[in-house]
């Protein structure tokens, strides 16, 4: 994948161009948030429309900015609150420069405060949103994260952070959770109880500064940690 051969952040730039027609969507979009704006940010919607978007300073009304850094989880940007007027308009704009009427966006909060959005949209009606994110979401989640790892690793004034080695079990555990096993699954292949399998979790989510389980298991695939 390109993604893991990029050497500097504006290689990431073609990758996420590489990534929107492999997953056949009109856009897709990273960027880090932070109380100044974006400081770092790539992807595919028209130049007019990122002009117009810090020009008008929507970012601070934007739907997708509000509500997804109250979440965790992956946002159906239908599932967001556009019912003020300033919304609305926002989202007609939106839609006239081209961003598409349906979108996924995925909160990720990295070290030290960092706070990224990674971004999939296009324009299409409900049901095959829905088929879409039915299909994609687990693939989508794992790849924000490797980008926002990969953004990480990149940024010139990044700070480094003591990583603490992953036991065997734990390493085991990881792999079996990134191959598509269920917990269940996991448990009986290393012959534990699911409560064991629960206490390897989540010392692998803590030794990762990881949010969640999907969180763990893509940080631990992009530092190569595990291979599958």
């Amino acid at each position: 994948m390109a993604l893991e051969t990029s050497s500097a952040l504006s290689d990431l730039q073609t990758v996420i161009e590489q990534l929107r027609d492999v997953f056949h969507v009109d856009h897709m979009v990273y960027h880090w948030v932070n109380a100044k704006g974006a400081r770092l940010g790539v992807g595919t919607y028209a130049p007019e429309w990122v002009q117009r978007y810090v020009e008008r300073g929507y970012i601070r009304l934007d739907p997708v900015v509000i509500g997804c850094f109250q979440k965790f989880h992956p946002v159906d940007w239908k599932f967001l609150d556009w019912s003020s007027k300033a919304s609305r308009e926002f989202q007609h704009d939106a839609i006239a420069h081209g961003v598409g009427n349906q979108g996924l966006s995925i909160p990720i909060r990295g070290p030290h405060g960092q706070y990224a959005l990674f971004t999939a949209s296009h324009n299409c009606d409900d049901a095959t949103w829905a088929d879409f994110i039915e299909d994609q979401r687990r693939d989508l989640i794992l790849l924000a994260h490797y980008f926002n790892e990969k953004a990480l690793d990149l940024e010139p004034d990044k700070i480094q952070d003591a990583a603490q080695p992953l036991s065997p079990r734990e390493l085991e555990t990881l792999t079996l959770l990134a191959i598509g096993y269920n917990r269940a699954q996991v448990a009986q292949t290393l012959s534990i109880s699911e409560h064991t399998l629960r206490v390897y979790v989540e010392s692998a989510r803590f030794k990762l500064s990881a949010l969640n389980t999907t969180h763990a298991v893509a940080t631990a695939l992009n530092r190569g940690l595990i291979v599958i």
